[in-house]
């Protein structure tokens, strides 16, 4: 019988979920898949905050998440300044940030996850607005922070190689991966394939289109493979527009005869099929918190071509291809190693699909529930 006095005496948390206003990105997907498994667990009462209505809010209120907006223009404008005196009312335990920054003035104890520290490393591949709501506040955000997760073993070095007196309060949490990322029978990926004009297969990209992807450099290797041998598959790209890249779109306009397909951002359940039916995944990104993409594409059992740098090496390990992502002479012998040994691509679907499987969100809840425990005591 459930006991009302039990879920009375929970630590309250709030989440700041700005990335769920709008069209959710990565950190979006992370926040909502992560903050469902949480509520779950039902070893906390968790409310969701935003400085507008989130766009798909049926998912968390299902779970027992509760939801509130307060209202204002921009986001960070709204952490800084409306959100503190929100969580001094005194009706929260704990606030975590799944989006790098927490508020300057805070109230209460608070967990941070950082997933990369691009804006400090590489700025930029960052917009100045980016930068800017993310720069002048890391440092008292990581001072202040009770707790820190790191998507990755490769972050977590980042992040104490620039601010060490962190060490003690730093935790790899790994994302993720959601379910209905899976390897689908022969008979749908033969039908997929047939629907989108490339019976015989292709070579994926997903990603948004931004220059820390280092499309440039798969283009180039593709396009040289293309010329090299006809009978190389059509290259697919998927992902929205991110910024600085109208030269990208200049080009890809440009390939389409040779036969790229540029798809911009597709809805959920295509992006699945377009991982399960793709001949291999290539992800040439320069720095990667994390890397979900290859992981996805992993768990769907397709071969990932992917970058030796950052946290890449650690997603994938020993089951994909790893290149110099600058190199596309190296890129463009990888993928076509791949497209000439079958069995070798079969064999790297298989152990990248075993591999995918320590990524979940259980995991990842878990791991935070303990970081929230420890911020809280």
């Amino acid at each position: 019988m459930h006991n009302p006095d039990a879920t009375r005496s929970l630590p309250r948390i709030a989440v700041d979920m700005r990335a769920l206003v709008g069209t959710p990105s990565g950190i979006g997907f992370y926040t909502q898949s992560l903050l469902v498994q949480l509520a779950k667990l039902q070893t906390a009462r968790y409310t969701g905050v935003s400085h507008r209505p989130i766009t798909d809010p049926n998912t968390l209120q299902d779970t027992g998440v509760n939801l509130e907006s307060h209202g204002g223009p921009l986001g960070v404008w709204w952490q800084q300044l409306i959100l503190p005196d929100r969580l001094h009312r005194g009706d929260f335990d704990l606030f975590w940030s799944p989006i790098t920054i927490l508020p300057v003035r805070l109230p209460i104890p608070a967990v941070v996850t950082i997933h990369d520290l691009t804006t400090l490393l590489h700025p930029e591949t960052h917009r100045i607005k980016v930068r800017l709501s993310v720069l002048p506040f890391l440092g008292k955000t990581i001072t202040q922070a009770r707790r820190i997760a790191v998507d990755s073993k490769a972050t977590a070095d980042d992040v104490r190689r620039h601010y060490p007196a962190c060490t003690d309060r730093l935790e790899v949490v790994y994302p993720g991966i959601d379910p209905e990322f899976r390897p689908a029978s022969g008979e749908a990926i033969a039908a997929f394939r047939r629907e989108i004009g490339c019976d015989e297969g292709f070579i994926l990209y997903a990603g948004t289109l931004e220059p820390r992807k280092n499309l440039h450099a798969l283009l180039t290797a593709w396009e040289r493979l293309r010329l090299d041998r006809p009978a190389t598959p059509p290259l697919i790209l998927t992902g929205p527009y991110g910024w600085r890249s109208r030269d990208l779109l200049h080009r890809i306009e440009s390939l389409q005869a040779s036969g790229l397909q540029y798809l911009g951002r597709v809805p959920r359940h295509q992006l699945v099929q377009l991982m399960q039916a793709a001949t291999l995944f290539v992800y040439p990104s320069l720095y990667e918190g994390f890397g979900l993409p290859p992981a996805e594409a992993m768990a769907c059992g397709t071969p990932v071509v992917t970058s030796n740098r950052s946290s890449l090496p650690e997603v994938v390990g020993e089951t994909g291809l790893l290149v110099d992502p600058e190199d596309t002479e190296a890129l463009a012998s990888a993928i076509q190693r791949l497209l000439d040994e079958p069995d070798l691509a079969a064999d790297l679907g298989e152990q990248g699909l075993h591999r995918s499987t320590r990524f979940t969100w259980q995991r990842a809840a878990e791991a935070m529930e303990s970081l929230f425990v420890e911020a809280l005591s």
